[in-house]
């Protein structure tokens, strides 16, 4: 696999052949389901990491790291 400078992420050629064996349906839920497991681990490091800060607070790190403060 050639990389090109400007490509900004990679895909082995074997992935992107079982990726594209995929439906849409099952695309989608496989980003579903990295969204859903990148928010579990953020919420479990700031809980350990600010013990002092309530539900609400991680809560509200967890969307403004994940929507930029969109929310």
């Amino acid at each position: 696999m050639r990389l090109d400078r400007g490509q900004i992420e990679v895909v082995d050629s074997a992935q992107a052949l079982i990726l594209r064996g995929k439906t849409p349906a099952e695309r989608l839920q496989m980003a579903v389901d990295m969204w859903e497991f990148c928010r579990r681990v953020l919420t479990t490091y700031l809980e350990q990491s600010h013990p002092e800060w309530n539900e609400e607070a991680v809560r509200r790190e967890v969307s403004r790291r994940l929507f930029h403060g969109a929310v």
